[in-house]
């Protein structure tokens, strides 16, 4: 927490010094060029997610929906649908890496294709896409290459609301093109959407002073980075037996983020152990709100805590997972009975 504070005092001096722009003024096209033009590949997608998702062959149709435009080659998107789908088993979406840098949101969603997703398969049709923003993968950067956060870019035409902390972007071609790869599908009601996430001290270090300048906000306010696993609840949708179960069983394998002293993370009430709560994600532009899903969440844990460590991570995503989808089973059994 004392790394974090030191984050928090740097922010608002680093959002009016920030390397590219004029303070106060929001960035165009030279800006946002001159901060893609500084983005450095660290990591290769081909080589540790793509190979990890041809692998999956025998058990899994792997399909290609689209690819990003600045290397079509070298940014393939793809989703792992499980087989034979069936219209008496209910329908369930992951997503993972709509923010590339989240490093657990793309493994955890590849550890539950390789070790958990045949068995849900019994019950479930599966659908995955475990890296939505390749680039922003590569580059270890919550935004794509034009400087927008795909998780936000799921409803452009949702309302902003000045001084909130989420409001909608632009559209991007990481959002566009799952959007219409899921109407493809044509599935009439989603039961299950699991959008995996994490939360980095880059967050704060880089993240907010690069969108402050972006905006042109010269006053931009620190935040908190919860220490621990959380969940991001949709207000009109809250199911807590549900979320109590995820939390449940995420706590087997790492530690469960607390509330601040006002009873907030990350400037929002915390619900339930765990959980916070936010108007509808659909409205945000949020990918958890792209489906019509009754069960939808937003998965977050924080791989810089000197409690966890990075596979600690990626088995919390898969034990959320799990938890999410054992209790929609035991639901529906109890229904039967």
């Amino acid at each position: 927490r004392v790394i974090i504070a030191l984050l928090n005092m740097s922010c608002v001096t680093m959002a009016s010094s920030y390397s590219i722009g004029t303070p106060g003024k929001p960035w165009g096209a030279v800006e946002t060029g001159q901060w893609r033009e500084t983005r450095e590949i660290q990591r290769s997608y081909l080589e540790e997610v793509v190979t990890k998702i041809h692998g999956l062959k025998d058990q899994f149709e792997v399909l290609q929906y689209g690819a990003l435009s600045q290397d079509a080659d070298k940014y393939p998107l793809y989703a792992i649908k499980s087989k034979n789908w069936s219209d008496d088993k209910p329908y369930v979406l992951i997503t993972g890496g709509v923010h590339g840098y989240e490093t657990s949101g793309v493994h955890g969603a590849l550890l539950f294709l390789q070790d958990r997703a045949t068995h849900y398969s019994e019950h479930f049709n599966i659908l995955v896409a475990p890296c939505v923003s390749p680039w922003g993968y590569e580059t270890i950067q919550r935004w794509n290459a034009q400087g927008v956060d795909p998780n936000r870019s799921f409803n452009p035409d949702g309302e902003v609301v000045e001084g909130r902390s989420f409001n909608p972007e632009a559209a991007t071609e990481e959002s566009s093109a799952l959007i219409a790869f899921l109407k493809e599908q044509k599935v009439q009601q989603w039961t299950c959407h699991l959008d995996l996430h994490e939360t980095t001290d880059t967050d704060e270090s880089e993240f907010r002073p690069a969108k402050a300048a972006r905006d042109g906000i010269v006053d931009s306010q620190p935040g908190e980075i919860p220490d621990g696993f959380y969940l991001v609840q949709d207000k009109t949708s809250p199911k807590p037996d549900w979320f109590k179960a995820m939390i449940d069983s995420v706590r087997k394998v790492t530690h469960i983020a607390p509330a601040d002293s006002d009873g907030n993370m990350i400037g929002e009430l915390v619900t339930q152990e765990g959980v916070i709560a936010i108007p509808c994600k659909t409205s945000l532009g949020l990918c958890a709100g792209v489906t019509n899903s009754p069960y939808r969440t937003t998965t977050e844990v924080y791989p810089d805590s000197p409690q966890a460590t990075a596979d600690q991570c990626n088995q919390a995503q898969l034990a959320c997972i799990e938890g999410a989808l054992n209790h929609i089973i035991s639901a529906a059994a109890t229904c039967a009975q």
